[in-house]
């Protein structure tokens, strides 16, 4: 992900899904407990995949931009599917 404009788009998507789950949550706040414990475990689980990513990219030897690259692709899939899902639902 060495190109600026996916960063962007992370970050524009990113905006995104916090705002139409903030809306969902104060919509229903009687599941939010639970809404929130499951994103909570989601990024976790996308930043730890990337951190292993990240991790083996650096042992191969790749540049650092690889290596990068390899520790946002998890995330930036998540919240790509994140995205999908909420405007389906919408």
């Amino acid at each position: 992900m060495t190109d600026p404009a996916r960063w962007g788009l992370l970050a524009w998507q990113a905006g995104w899904v916090f705002t139409l789950r903030s809306l969902d949550l104060m919509a229903r706040p009687d599941g939010a407990g639970a809404e929130l414990a499951r994103m909570a475990m989601e990024k976790q689980k996308a930043f730890a995949d990337g951190w292993m990513a990240a991790g083996a990219a650096a042992m191969r030897g790749e540049n650092p931009a690889a290596v990068m690259a390899a520790a946002a692709r998890p995330a930036h899939r998540r919240v790509s599917a994140n995205l999908r899902s909420l405007r389906r639902r919408s």
